[in-house]
């Protein structure tokens, strides 16, 4: 007789509901799937099962959706209280995630736990049934030391270290890599405003002392791009440290431009077709957390402005409708236009895409560095203003904007908006021609990572 296969591995995948963390850990499970013949079920509540468009367009052979209720707040209107939504996730979602794992019994019972690290009780229910559990941060990895040393920080910040003017090593004080081993130009300022609201640092906080007793994590992100960050977590963290990023979906390119030509194209990319090489700046400033009224009417303002082409996703009819009352007479370059949504990835790197103006998402940025686009940064909060960091000052592929906002309102005026674009869109500046190769070789990076024998395989 011959020899019976073992059956594939399974994973029962944990997102945290926001669309960022969803697509990476889809992403995630996907790689997994095709490259190591894992099987995966996401857990996905009702309401994301129809926001990801239902289980067949999410689904694999290998990857699919399960659901439990919608036992958390809706999507829409989430950045209203955020805290609330944080605490529902926290204590609403382990009951029915237990139930599901009954009711897949003993034929489809997990080998592992993925679990976002904003979903903390799962590390213990893994815990309980003896599953092991890895955890995803979407996250970069420079972001997750943070909150995972936070005690290491100074009071001023809200840790309990040495004050910053004991420092003896004559380190700058407001530089955090002078507290935290492997960061090197993130600064205490870049924690605003999430780490200053004490009850959301709380909850943060919670989450990392689970992080504390899971059996991995892994990162969206890869090694190249974060080495110093990674090679200090690998020699402190208790357990295995794995760089498998980049978790976008650059198959789904290859695949697109594998049957190119075979399918009707949306109107925005015949659109970037007509457009001369490097002459457009797209602009994506988030699914989530959005600039405020003031802030939005400025960047239309600014961008026009600055005479280049731009191509703006930007969700929401009323904020689009006063974007193009705002564009609707002034002399726009390009007849640049104004869209819902658009293949993120496939735009970036189309030929005509020279710069992304973005928020500072994690996946965004991975998706920017892996076409080699050069970024001009506007983070909102949380991990953003962190990557913005990494983006212009340790990367240097990007300029950013936070530090022009006014002070009376901290909005960032047209003016600097215009000039910044008009800036970056400059090809044959010497400082932007060092930003656009160093974009390039970190594309290779990107690209070479996710290769058969890259770093993000050797885990």
């Amino acid at each position: 007789m011959g020899s019976v296969a073992a059956p594939p591995r399974h994973v029962v995948a944990v997102p945290y509901p926001g669309r960022g963390h969803f697509n990476a850990m889809l992403n995630l499970c996907r790689i997994l799937a095709a490259r190591d013949g894992v099987t995966a079920t996401v857990v996905v509540t009702e309401e994301w099962l129809g926001l990801l468009g239902g289980a067949s367009s999410a689904s694999t052979a290998r990857v699919r959706l399960e659901v439990i209720p919608n036992v958390v707040p809706s999507e829409h209107g989430r950045a209203g209280d955020m805290l609330g939504f944080v605490e529902a996730v926290y204590t609403r979602m382990e009951a029915p995630f237990e139930l599901l794992l009954d009711r897949l019994g003993a034929t489809a019972a997990p080998s592992a736990i993925v679990a976002d690290t904003f979903v903390p009780w799962a590390v213990g229910v893994g815990n309980r049934r003896g599953v092991p559990v890895c955890i995803l941060s979407p996250l970069s990895s420079t972001m997750f030391s943070v909150p995972y040393h936070f005690g290491q920080l100074p009071a001023a910040a809200g840790g309990s270290a040495t004050p910053a003017a004991d420092i003896a090593d004559g380190s700058d004080p407001c530089l955090i890599g002078s507290y935290i081993p492997g960061l090197k130009s993130i600064r205490l300022g870049d924690l605003e405003p999430s780490h200053s609201n004490k009850n959301m640092l709380n909850l943060i906080l919670e989450a990392y002392s689970c992080v504390r007793k899971a059996q991995c994590v892994i990162f969206t992100s890869f090694y190249e791009l974060e080495s110093k960050a990674m090679d200090a977590l690998r020699q402190e963290l208790p357990y295995p440290v794995f760089s498998v990023g980049p978790c976008i979906p650059y198959t789904s390119l290859q695949a697109a431009e594998h049957h190119a030509g075979r399918e009707e194209e949306e109107p925005y990319m015949a659109w970037l077709d007509s457009q001369p090489v490097g002459s457009v700046l797209y602009v994506s400033l988030g699914s989530f957390l959005s600039v405020s009224n003031a802030q939005l009417d400025e960047i239309a303002i600014g961008l026009a402005e600055s005479k280049v082409r731009f191509l703006w996703v930007l969700r929401g009819d009323a904020a689009r409708s006063g974007v193009r009352d705002i564009l609707r007479g002034r002399d726009v370059a390009g007849d640049s236009m104004v869209v819902p949504w658009s293949d993120q990835l496939k735009v970036m790197c189309h030929p005509s895409v020279s710069c992304f103006f973005t928020h500072c998402g994690m996946n965004s940025t991975l998706e920017a560095v892996h076409a080699g686009v050069p970024m001009l940064t506007l983070p909102i909060a949380f991990d953003q203003p962190i990557v913005s960091r990494l983006v212009v000052d340790e990367w240097k592929i990007g300029y950013g904007l936070r530090e022009k906002a006014r002070d009376e309102d901290g909005v960032v005026g047209r003016e600097e908006i215009a000039a910044v674009v008009r800036r970056l869109m400059d090809s044959e500046a010497a400082e932007v021609k060092e930003m656009r190769k160093r974009a390039s070789l970190m594309r290779e990076a990107s690209r070479t990572a996710a290769q058969v024998y890259g770093s993000s395989s050797r885990v």
